[in-house]
C-alpha cells in the first residue's frame, strides 16, 4: 500500500471570503476563525468579527424591557410624532377637501350615500378637529404631545399606541351611547384624556405624586361641561378606556406570562368596545 505526499512544490490555495468566494482574505473572524472581506467585517469589543457571528450574538442579547414590560426604546416618541403628523395631515385634507372627509371625521354611524351606517367613523373621526377653530387642533396636538414623550417610553411604543387607540374609540363609544348620535362630533380629546388618565394610573402604580394630575383632569373635564359646544361625553368615554387600558399594563402579574396576559387584557378592551358600538348601534335602528 503507498500513500500519496504533499507536493512541496504546489502552493496552498489563499483563503477567501465564505460569503464573497472571489474575495481573498487573509483576516480572521475572532469567533469563528472564519476569513473575511473588508465588507463582512465588524469591530467588536474585542477584535473583529464576521456579519454573520454578529448577527447570531445578537440574536442571544434579551431585549431589554420597560417597567410595564413594554419594548425599551431609545427614548424618542416615535409613535407621538406619527400621531401628530396623521392629526394634521388629516385637517389639512379637512380643509381641501371637506365634503369627501366629512364621511371620515364624525363619530357616530350615520346613513350616507356611501354605506348605512358607517363604522369606520368611530376611529377616524380621532384624528381629525375643527377647521373653524385652529385652537382645538393646536390643544389636542400639545397635550399628545406632552403625555406622549411620558407615556411611550415608560410603555414601549406597541402598548402606546394601543392606549391611544382604544382610548380614542372609548370616547366615540359614549358620545354613541350618551349624546345625540346625529350630531358631529370629533377630534383627539377622547384620545387625550385617554392619556392623561393612563399618567395617573401608571404613576399610582409606582408610587409617584399624582395630585396635579388630578387637577388638570378636573378643570379639563369642567370646562367640557360649562362651554357649550364640547362633547364632554368623549372626554369621560376616553378617560375611562384610558385608565382601564393602563390599569391593564401596570397592574398584570409579573412572570413569564405577564405580556400575554397583558394582552389579553388589552384584546378584552377591544371586544367592549366593539360589543358597545353594535349595542349603539341597534338602539339606533330602534329608534
Amino acid at each position: 500500500m503507498s500513500f500519496g505526499l504533499p507536493n512541496p512544490n504546489q502552493a496552498a490555495a489563499p483563503p477567501v471570503c465564505p460569503r464573497h468566494t472571489d474575495r481573498i482574505s487573509y483576516v480572521t473572524c475572532q469567533r469563528c476563525a472564519r476569513p473575511m472581506c473588508p465588507e463582512c467585517q465588524v469591530s467588536a469589543a474585542v477584535g473583529t468579527q464576521c456579519v454573520d457571528c454578529v448577527r447570531e450574538a445578537s440574536k442571544m442579547v434579551p431585549s431589554t424591557r420597560t417597567v410595564f414590560g413594554g419594548k425599551a426604546t431609545d427614548g424618542r416618541p416615535l409613535v407621538t410624532y406619527a400621531l401628530i403628523i396623521i392629526n394634521v395631515v388629516v385637517f389639512g385634507l379637512q380643509m381641501v377637501f371637506p365634503s369627501v372627509t366629512s364621511h371620515l371625521v364624525y363619530a357616530g354611524l350615520y346613513t350616507s350615500g356611501y354605506l348605512e351606517p358607517e363604522p369606520w367613523r368611530m376611529l377616524t373621526s380621532v384624528f381629525a378637529h375643527s377647521t373653524s377653530f385652529v385652537g382645538h387642533i393646536a390643544f389636542n396636538m400639545y397635550a399628545l404631545y406632552i403625555c406622549g414623550r411620558v407615556l411611550e417610553p415608560m410603555l414601549g411604543r406597541l402598548r402606546f399606541i394601543a392606549l391611544y387607540l382604544i382610548a380614542g374609540l372609548g370616547g366615540s363609544v359614549a358620545v354613541l351611547l350618551i349624546a345625540d348620535p346625529r350630531v358631529p362630533v370629533l377630534g383627539a380629546s377622547g384620545a387625550v384624556f385617554g392619556l392623561f388618565a393612563a399618567m395617573f394610573v401608571l404613576f399610582r402604580a409606582r408610587g409617584g405624586q399624582t395630585i396635579q394630575l388630578v387637577i388638570l383632569i378636573a378643570i379639563n373635564l369642567a370646562i367640557g361641561f360649562i362651554f357649550p359646544g364640547i362633547a364632554w361625553q368623549a372626554h369621560v368615554g376616553g378617560l375611562v378606556l384610558g385608565a382601564a387600558s393602563a390599569a391593564v399594563f401596570a397592574y398584570a402579574p409579573k412572570g413569564p406570562q405577564r405580556t400575554m396576559m397583558q394582552w389579553a387584557g388589552t384584546a378584552l378592551l377591544v371586544l367592549l368596545v366593539v360589543a358597545l358600538t353594535f349595542y349603539g348601534a341597534l338602539n339606533i335602528r330602534l329608534q
